[in-house]
């Protein structure tokens, strides 16, 4: 074997006699090596052949141009053809070529230019001079295209660009919503209000969808702000919002929501901008009851917009404007006593509690879906402060429902708690009271009152919810304070607190101790407020104080009050639990006192302007006997 084979040393290179580049070569010497590599090339000789000879390319010197940009050669030497290889040149001789060659760079220049004139100056666009432009676009491109319709009926083609030019003139609308304070007026003064409300029936549906959208957007409550940032103008806000108002105002005149909900019926939610066009159309009615809250009773009982709520809800499949739709119902039902009543009128109740019942036994899928059943149990828990709803939700057995919701421990278990505390509240809801014992109620009461978890509670260690703590309590004092005296149901339910060694009672006066160290907190805090009022020479009006009141119900007042008046009525009804509840109170260095002062304080701060039918007592007096009781132990 030969070893000098195997690591036989490689050939030097042919071109090994190449001058070195330095590290930074200047133009003129990268020219003068390219023309002494060509000079040194050999010409390439023709392969012979039988066919056509082939022309031979020859290469000619080119004379040196001692220009700093260099000649012909110089041009076509640069890297790529970058036009602004040797042009961008500094003082020291380095290069910094753009990478783009000439026509490139000549195109970019054409698209720049076309870009910069196409942008429209915003300032000038949003001034009352272009605003006005805008409306008389407007005014042009609706009466063009109503002239073409009426003239070329059947005709699209004659109208179809006129209909596009209209379907531009309105989008272009959409920035005056940046200047409310100057573009309302124009727009209300301009007489085009009434000619964009007509254009909601207009034979293309496309153009209504584009006035929805244009009126969602100029009335939506945020309106200029984002101009406002920059301005930073302190009075904007009530200038804003009185320009808002005005719009809306304007627009009523032209009865926008009736036209708006006959339209509902027009689009096709299958298809995507019907299904935007929706959404929008729910948010114009949430901008207008959001800015005049008495528009509620107009949308709902003047309109068919309430039938059609009902039955959008009941979708099986869910998707956003579902759940517009149910945010939208528990909107019109919050503070409005008409809206209530027609709700039962139109079978609200069957329906809410049909909807309700899918979450007897799935939770929602998405937090989507959880704002929805949210939003449903809301609007039933509005309907039921009136007496007719409550008896129809009592007809359609509605306290059956939320005790079945209550034993399966989903996650409307807390919903359905809360349900049940408006139905079971007040004289009306005797009759649900002595149903919700008769359907073992008290036995999955007390195990939401005791805190037992849930589900999802047990599989992410989540506590009871204090909401929840408060509507059993509200439960409870339903309780006793609707059924009879002598009644089974209520024998059962003192029972309850009595069993197990006073464990429910004890709970109670563990609730009233956090209660209290609440409250404790928020009297500190306003303690403070009154001596700084003091220290600068201010006086507390009755608005302070009923501020303070609704702060001291919020910390933690309330809870204490209702577990004071469940105290107060077991331990005037048992001997064993009075004697528990007073060696418990000692232990926490309170007394039977302390439960009197809660309750008078409740008893001073209650409007009770009807009294109980029947002969039954009202709030105020069953809350005298409680303490009268007590203060003679």
């Amino acid at each position: 074997m030969d070893i000098d084979k195997l690591f036989k040393v490689p050939k030097i290179p042919i071109g090994g006699n190449k001058r070195r580049m330095p590290d930074a070569p200047s133009p003129e010497m990268l020219k003068r090596m390219r023309l002494e590599a060509e000079s040194a090339a050999p010409a390439p000789q023709p392969a012979p052949s039988t066919s056509a000879p082939k022309r031979v390319a020859t290469v000619q010197d080119a004379e040196e141009d001692d220009d700093e940009e260099g000649g012909a050669g110089g041009e076509d030497f640069a890297p790529g053809g970058d036009a602004d290889y040797f042009a961008e040149e500094d003082d020291e001789g380095r290069f910094f070529g753009g990478g783009l060659t000439s026509e490139q760079k000549e195109i970019l220049n054409i698209f720049d230019s076309a870009e910069g004139g196409a942008v429209p100056d915003d300032t000038a666009t949003l001034s009352p001079a272009g605003i006005k432009k805008l409306l008389l676009r407007l005014e042009r491109a609706a009466n063009l295209n109503q002239a073409q319709r009426s003239k070329y009926p059947d005709d699209p083609t004659k109208f179809i660009d006129s209909e596009a030019d209209l379907d531009a003139a309105i989008k272009a609308l959409l920035p005056l919503a940046q200047v409310p304070k100057v573009a309302y007026p124009l727009l209300i003064g301009s007489g085009q209000l009434e000619a964009l409300v007509g254009l909601l029936s207009h034979e293309n549906a496309d153009i209504a969808l584009d006035i929805v959208e244009l009126v969602h957007e100029l009335t939506d409550e945020d309106v200029g702000e984002e101009a406002d940032e920059d301005e930073e103008d302190e009075d904007d806000p009530e200038e804003r919002e009185a320009a808002l108002k005005s719009l809306i105002d304007a627009l009523l005149d032209y009865s926008l929501l009736e036209l708006l909900v006959d339209n509902m019926t027009r689009f096709n939610e299958a298809e995507e901008a019907d299904r935007q066009g929706i959404y929008h159309i729910l948010g114009i009615f949430e901008n207008f009851v959001g800015s005049k809250p008495p528009l509620a009773e107009r949308l709902v009982l003047k309109t068919k917009l309430l039938p059609w709520l009902l039955e959008r809800v009941q979708s099986k499949t869910h998707d956003e404007n579902r759940g517009y739709a149910a945010e939208l119902l528990s909107i019109l039902l919050q503070d409005s006593q008409p809206n209530r009543l027609e709700l039962g009128k139109k079978d609200g109740v069957e329906t809410l509690l049909g909807i309700a019942s899918q979450f007897r036994r799935r939770d929602p899928v998405d937090a989507e879906e959880a704002e929805f059943m949210e939003n449903v149990f809301d609007s039933l828990c509005s309907a039921l402060a009136e007496a007719e709803i409550k008896k129809l939700f009592l007809k359609s057995e509605g306290v059956d429902l939320m005790v079945l919701m209550m034993k399966d421990k989903m996650q409307a278990r807390s919903r359905s708690v809360k349900a049940l505390d408006h139905a079971m509240s007040g004289q009306e809801g005797t009759e649900a009271c002595e149903t919700f014992v008769e359907a073992s109620g008290l036995k999955y009461l007390f195990s939401a009152f005791m805190g037992k978890p849930t589900k999802k509670q047990k599989s992410s260690a989540q506590a009871a919810a204090p909401e929840d703590t408060t509507h059993t309590l509200g439960i409870l004092s339903s309780l006793f304070t609707n059924l009879p005296s002598d009644a089974p149901a209520r024998i059962r339910l003192l029972t309850k607190f009595v069993e197990s060694n006073y464990e429910k009672t004890d709970k109670l006066l563990d609730i009233r101790t956090g209660a209290q160290t609440r409250l404790a907190a928020v009297d500190r805090e306003i303690a403070a407020e009154k001596e700084a009022m003091l220290a600068g020479g201010e006086e507390a009006g009755p608005e302070e104080a009923d501020g303070w009141y609704l702060r001291r119900l919020d910390g933690g007042l309330y809870t204490l009050q209702t577990v004071d008046y469940i105290l107060a009525w077991i331990i005037m009804e048992d001997d064993g639990i009075r004697a528990h509840a007073r060696q418990m109170l000692d232990r926490r260095s309170k007394s039977l006192a302390d439960i009197v002062a809660t309750l008078r304080v409740f008893q001073d701060n209650i409007d009770e302007a009807d009294a109980r039918e029947s002969g039954a007592l009202s709030q105020r007096e069953i809350l005298g006997h409680l303490m009268a009781f007590l203060e003679s132990c």
